[in-house]
């Protein structure tokens, strides 16, 4: 263990919008998440802010939160780049910040950033593989490489966390994958599990959000699913809909925390989806944080 473990709690806040947000906007968002006490604010890398950049201005406008990058693109940095990005801020800011890895998606990859999209597992293992090479030259430093995570779904990539990495980060999955994916890292790795959320006590309000959610997240977790026992995902019934995205009261998202982290995760993220993504969704926040924290 190095002496910069950052510290996750069980619960954190995954911020899936948060590109949407002005800066401004942004580190009011990330203090509030603080002040209501998340020891964790996660955040994703797509084609909006520059992972790393937008870690450093959410670090500075908060104390004590860990800021992990869920899903820093490994096309977006070399991984020389990526490794003295990390430790720059885990210098500046010592156990605070952790990178999360991801191999993102092909279209991203080869259509906006004009690179080839390679085999997954085996790209990411190389990347590691010269993460740890990679030469860092101020200051000298004997402490260990500051932590990672990937972001993980499939079996191989999981297994590749639970070598390589402090860790794995699965985004948008249902509990059976949290207990599959336990067994499959053993019982010493990280599993971060984020959970879609709909806080909304509307079952009618609160389903149409979700299908939206679950159907957009669907594609990449098809074969999962149904390795999972999820067979009719085709129609996406209320059945899949509900596995992907926890609805209903603060009562019931507790719920489906507590069942997350029976079925072997240590920690738990909530992205909370409202009809409103440019704005945060701080009452969904400050309720949940009153009856999870």
């Amino acid at each position: 263990m190095g002496h910069h473990e950052p510290d996750l709690g069980r619960i954190g806040i995954w911020a899936g919008e948060l590109d949407r947000w002005p800066a401004t906007d942004l580190r009011e968002a990330a203090t509030i998440v603080e002040d209501l006490g998340y020891p964790a604010l996660w955040f994703p890398e797509a084609v909006g802010r520059e992972s790393v950049a937008q870690a450093a201005m959410l670090l500075s406008a908060t104390r004590r939160t860990v800021i992990a990058s869920g899903t820093a693109s490994i096309y977006a940095r070399d991984a020389v780049t990526a490794a003295a990005a990390q430790r720059t801020l885990d210098e500046a800011f010592p156990g605070r910040f952790l990178l999360g890895l991801g191999v993102s998606h092909p279209a991203l990859v080869t259509q906006v950033r004009g690179h080839r999209f390679g085999p997954p597992v085996a790209t990411m293992r190389a990347y590691l593989d010269a993460m740890d090479a990679a030469p860092f030259g101020p200051p000298p430093s004997s402490s260990p490489p500051p932590r990672r995570v990937l972001a993980a779904l499939g079996p191989k990539m999981l297994r590749l966390a639970g070598e390589r990495a402090w860790g794995a980060h699965p985004l948008g999955m249902p509990v059976a994958h949290t207990r599959a994916a336990r067994s499959l890292l053993g019982p010493r790795a990280l599993l971060a599990v984020t959970q879609l959320v709909v806080l909304d006590r509307s079952r009618s309000r609160s389903m149409n959000l979700a299908r939206a959610q679950a159907s957009a997240a669907l594609p990449n977790r098809l074969t999962l699913l149904r390795d999972l026992g999820f067979d009719n995902t085709d129609a996406l019934d209320d059945r899949v809909v509900d596995a992907l995205v926890a609805t209903g009261g603060a009562d019931d998202i507790a719920l489906r925390v507590r069942a997350h982290l029976d079925a072997g995760a240590d920690h738990v993220s909530l992205h909370v989806i409202t009809p409103a993504p440019d704005e945060a969704p701080v009452r969904q926040w400050g309720e949940l944080a009153a009856l999870l924290l």
